[in-house]
């Protein structure tokens, strides 16, 4: 395995009570016309810095912070507690719950450090499900909110039906141990070939460097626990992502979701071609291109 180092970035700490919450930063581009902060919010088997600033030779933009801050944003992300960087001592199993305290630490470290006055969110998978957590505690702290691979009831999701058979063993213990197997089965599972092998390799090796075992939690709190997320208390500008092949995403459950948000700055897409993990399959750019969009809204001049 290739132990990967990470670069160009700067690397930030906070407290959540005595727990140490990781945060990586790559700031905008100097000279380009400022364009917001976005905070990126990693899922249940990765860390963050594997996920969103990847490097992956002779894929040109493999790392959407990169992208983004090329673009004028100021990019952030942040090891979930049990993940990565940020402490993993607790007896714990890090849940969806747990999860929004951490954004909440870090979001208010982020907007105190940038004099930001709201962050744009996106997460993805069970980072989905604590991105909208945090924004129906703290609306105000959330200027755009995009949720990847979401899940709401569950009801559709293949991928969650075979993971329940496994849910006695995840409650069972805090931590489940990760392999570079496993990774390989987060792109095989779905629909393969939607993500190229040199890819597939370059996350695995980024996120084994940091982590050889997760926290059971979110597995615990999607096989059980749903839906824990109520649409009509997310009032912030919505988007909802959902690739072509996602095993996760059940569409029907989630076009449910979409229709109960109340606030009508609101969009749903259908990626072609993509399974789970967005950023990592051959169509990434076309995550970039919806979420760019999304982000760079021009303001509402209307309100009735």
């Amino acid at each position: 395995m290739n132990n990967i180092q990470w670069t160009g970035g700067v690397e930030h700490w906070t407290k959540k009570d005595d727990i140490n919450l990781f945060l990586w930063e790559k700031p905008a581009k100097p000279g380009v016309k400022p364009a917001g902060t976005i905070l990126f919010v990693h899922g249940s088997s990765m860390a963050s810095q594997p996920t969103f600033d990847l490097h992956v030779p002779g894929r040109p933009d493999s790392s959407v912070m990169d992208w983004f801050a090329e673009r004028g944003f100021n990019t952030w992300c942040m090891d979930n507690e049990g993940y990565g960087r940020s402490d993993k001592h607790r007896p714990i199993n890090s849940d969806i719950s747990n999860g929004a305290d951490d954004l909440a630490a870090g979001s208010e470290y982020i907007l105190k450090k940038t004099g930001a006055p709201s962050l744009l969110m996106y997460g993805i998978s069970s980072g989905a499900l604590k991105a909208a957590l945090f924004a129906q505690r703290y609306p105000d702290r959330v200027a755009r909110l995009a949720l990847d691979a979401f899940v709401w009831t569950g009801e559709g999701s293949h991928t969650l039906e075979q993971r329940k058979k496994k849910l006695p063993e995840f409650i069972a213990k805090n931590r489940r141990p990760i392999d570079r197997a496993f990774v390989h089965s987060i792109f095989n599972r779905d629909h393969p070939d939607t993500a190229d092998a040199a890819t597939v390799e370059a996350f695995a090796d980024a996120i084994l460097t940091l982590d050889d075992s997760m926290p059971t939690g979110t597995y615990v709190d999607m096989c059980s626990k749903l839906p824990l997320i109520d649409p009509e208390k997310i009032s912030v500008p919505s988007l909802i992502l959902r690739g072509e092949y996602d095993g996760i995403a059940g569409l029907d459950d989630l076009i449910k979701f979409f229709t109960l948000l109340p606030n009508m700055d609101k969009q749903f897409n259908v990626m072609e071609g993509i399974s789970h993990a967005s950023f990592q399959q051959k169509n990434y750019m076309t995550v970039y291109h919806i979420l760019h969009s999304f982000f760079s809204m021009p303001e509402n001049l209307y309100r009735g």
